[in-house]
């Protein structure tokens, strides 16, 4: 079962860490810290994205610290093994709700961005480092999927703190990863066009993760070898996964008609870039659902009003 619940743990790490890059503050990142951006403030992108990547990693470490901890607490307590399989199968199906609206299921989010001031008061090391240890460690900006939280379950209930901490690690490093998927961004039409692709691959993703959650609770009750909690559970994951599949996230027309859409965010995200010529701003709005979309990228960003 520790194994079982270790290779779960990492699944649905990798998973959360690529759900998360469409949250605002990874979709800020996306258009903060690039060639074009760090070219206009005389800086060297790939300086200040390999601290980015370095800070992710140090904060994925730092979850991991916390989820080791956890895991030492989980082995004192010298869970038995079916114990632990019925605890990771209720929270990878509450997760898996969560993510797909069921029943207006959701689990709750903190809502905050990184500090943007920080592009105009501190060098591009200590932005870079300090903007992907937020990021890495999970918890500390917008939290889009609750995966983050099955991962730390997840990493606890393996009883194993190494474990837990690799897990924790490897999610940070991935989520710091994703910030060069600019790296040859060298112009702002090049830039909106990327950003017009990643939006409508979102939706795709969520249901992966949600796919993945359910295949997590799969995984744990075909370990639990009663028939009975076989049948019951099952039947609860299959209607999860269908109706997560069906409504899990929006259709791809819908995330694009809300791209352009400006008027009256439930929740304004900011996040500032610089420019020669002054401050441009990235503007996330969160739209009733939950659904994060960019709604103007202005100067290096990925879309305008007119896009």
């Amino acid at each position: 079962m520790t194994l079982a619940i270790a290779v779960s743990a990492t699944l649905v790490a990798v998973t959360a860490a690529a759900r998360s890059t469409w949250s605002p503050c990874g979709l800020s990142m996306l258009s903060t810290i690039t060639p074009i951006s760090e070219r206009a403030k005389g800086n060297s992108y790939r300086s200040t994205a390999m601290w980015f990547v370095a800070g992710a990693t140090v904060g994925g470490a730092t979850l991991g610290a916390a989820m080791a901890g956890l895991a030492g607490a989980v082995r004192s307590v010298d869970l038995s093994p079916t114990a632990a399989g019925l605890l990771a199968t209720g929270a990878a199906l509450i997760a898996a709700a969560s993510d797909a609206g069921v029943v207006g299921l959701r689990l709750p989010i903190h809502r905050r961005q990184v500090n943007e001031r920080w592009l105009d008061q501190y060098r591009p090391w200590v932005y870079g480092s300090g903007f992907g240890w937020q990021i890495g460690t999970g918890l500390a900006t917008y939290i889009t999927t609750a995966a983050v939280y099955l991962m730390v379950v997840l990493g606890a209930l393996t009883a194993d703190p190494v474990t837990a901490l690799a897990v924790g690690t490897a999610f940070g490093l991935l989520r710091g990863l994703a910030v060069l998927l600019t790296r040859r961004m060298t112009d702002p039409s090049a830039l909106r066009r990327f950003h017009r692709r990643f939006q409508l691959v979102g939706p795709w993703v969520s249901r992966v993760v949600v796919v993945v959650e359910t295949g997590t609770a799969i995984a744990m009750v075909s370990y639990l070898r009663s028939p009975a909690a076989l049948v019951m559970i099952g039947v609860a994951v299959i209607g999860v996964a269908v109706i997560g599949i069906a409504v899990g996230a929006p259709p791809a027309a819908l995330i694009a008609k809300r791209s352009v859409r400006v008027a009256a965010p439930a929740c304004p995200l900011p996040a500032a870039v610089s420019s020669p010529a002054g401050r441009a701003r990235t503007a996330v709005a969160i739209d009733a659902s939950g659904s994060d979309v960019p709604v103007d990228l202005v100067g290096h960003g990925a879309l305008s009003p007119r896009d």
